[in-house]
């Protein structure tokens, strides 16, 4: 029992931490100028994607 308990522990660990990737890099492409995604070949469009794919463990 106490098995399953470190593991839902560990997994929702793993959670928070796709999430807080997830956030830190929707917030900082969000952050950036039209121009300065453009320069990176990025639009508005692609910042959730972008996130999605960081977030990804």
């Amino acid at each position: 029992m106490l098995g399953r308990i470190g593991s839902g522990f560990d997994a929702l660990a793993t959670r928070y931490k796709q999430y807080r990737m997830y956030r830190e890099t929707f917030d900082g492409l969000s952050a950036l100028s039209n121009r300065d995604l453009a320069d990176l070949g990025l639009s508005r469009s692609d910042i959730k994607r972008i996130a999605i794919e960081s977030s990804r463990i």
